[in-house]
């Protein structure tokens, strides 16, 4: 059960006094106790990445590393001194502690100005308790015209150490989990790979419409306005994009992408499993099987090749019925499938369920580490 909200503020409140011990704290301008530096002589100039060269080139956004380059000059060294990149327009930012090179010229780069009063650290886990995107909705500079003038809580070293070293401990774990999972899933691509290594002779072959029944000719599209909403998932080429109230599928099936960039991008499965009561529009196929192992095998080949031989289309792919049903498919024994399946559904737990796998975990982790964060980071504001 959730605890109640007035509970969970008053443990919170006595959890910070407890941890202040009476100390009063300082309120500042976030640039009374930050600098900040333009990037220009860290930009980038080569536009040749290659994983094999040592220098990352960062953003502050998502993606983060956008490659490695070889240039020698023009280097921040944070492995020397850590620092914080911030953008300057979607204010998202990140803690660095490496040597690296930037891309854009619209970032800024955020150290203390004085460790001995304000860790940057600390500074850096307070600043991700502010919400990381455009003010007012406009393309300004953020820094100077707006985070430089918001109030920051400065507490005594002691506790700024102490909070910044229980917030290290979660995002250490966080990250250790992260790096778990990308080695999990470097292992269940090899293992995809090495159980579908067929050889020709070894089992015999047939095309996806012979082993499939295709239920395409039952597929309803219906556009966003005309849908009537309520429970049942409705299905386009890359997953549920609605929730409607009426069904046109009942029990397990395949859908496989008719169309969209994803064909190529490969970004998510292309084909993916569906069971109960469903509706699917005109932009994935229908595909059913006689038993579970059949389906899976299938999805998890799917999944593994490389279909642009059977895709048309340039600007907008498309893999058409006539197409997915000459996809060549290795047909071994059904004891053998039930086997392959069995291997790689463990795997597929492991790497992608949200109620049992890793990222369950991680984002459990990353639930604990914002309750925590935001907890340390909230101190009774002085009375006036």
């Amino acid at each position: 059960m959730k605890e109640p909200l007035n509970t969970q503020k008053t443990r919170k409140k006595a959890f910070m006094q407890k941890l202040l011990d009476g100390v009063e704290v300082e309120w500042k301008r976030v640039g009374e106790v930050a600098s900040y530096e333009q990037p220009a002589k860290y930009l980038v100039k080569s536009k040749i990445y290659n994983d094999d060269f040592p220098i990352p080139v960062l953003t502050a956004g998502k993606t983060f590393i956008l490659g490695y380059i070889d240039e020698t000059d023009g280097i921040y060294k944070a492995s020397e001194k850590p620092v914080i990149i911030f953008d300057d327009f979607t204010t998202a930012n990140k803690w660095v502690d490496f040597d690296f090179k930037v891309k854009s010229s619209a970032m800024k780069m955020i150290t203390s100005k004085d460790e001995s009063k304000a860790l940057l650290k600390f500074i850096y886990f307070w600043l991700n308790t502010l919400p990381s995107r455009l003010v007012d909705g406009d393309h300004k500079r953020q820094w100077i015209s707006n985070y430089s003038n918001k109030k920051i809580t400065i507490p005594p070293l002691s506790v700024q150490k102490e909070i910044v070293r229980i917030l290290d401990t979660f995002t250490e774990l966080t990250a250790e989990l992260t790096a778990e999972l990308a080695a999990r899933k470097k292992q269940y691509s090899y293992y995809r790979e090495q159980l579908f290594s067929f050889e020709e002779s070894e089992v015999e072959w047939k095309t996806l419409g012979e082993v499939a029944e295709n239920f395409d000719s039952k597929r309803k599209p219906i556009t966003g306005g005309l849908r009537q909403s309520g429970d049942i998932p409705y299905y386009g080429a890359s997953g549920i994009v609605d929730y409607v109230k009426d069904y046109i599928f009942d029990g397990d099936f395949l859908l496989v992408s008719e169309d969209g960039a994803n064909l190529v991008a490969r970004n998510t499965p292309i084909a993916f499993s569906i069971s109960g009561k469903t509706w699917v529009n005109n932009h994935a196929h229908v595909l059913k099987f006689q038993t579970y192992e059949e389906q899976r095998y299938i999805e998890y080949y799917l999944n593994s090749i490389d279909l642009t031989p059977y895709i048309s289309g340039a600007a907008q792919p498309k893999l058409n019925k006539r197409n997915l049903n000459s996809i060549i498919i290795p047909n071994p024994t059904p004891e053998v499938k039930q086997r392959i399946v069995s291997i790689l559904d463990k795997f597929d737990t492991l790497t992608t369920s949200i109620s049992e796998g890793l990222p369950r975990e991680i984002e459990l982790r990353k639930k604990q580490y914002e309750y925590y964060r935001d907890m340390l980071l909230t101190f009774p504001k002085a009375d006036n």
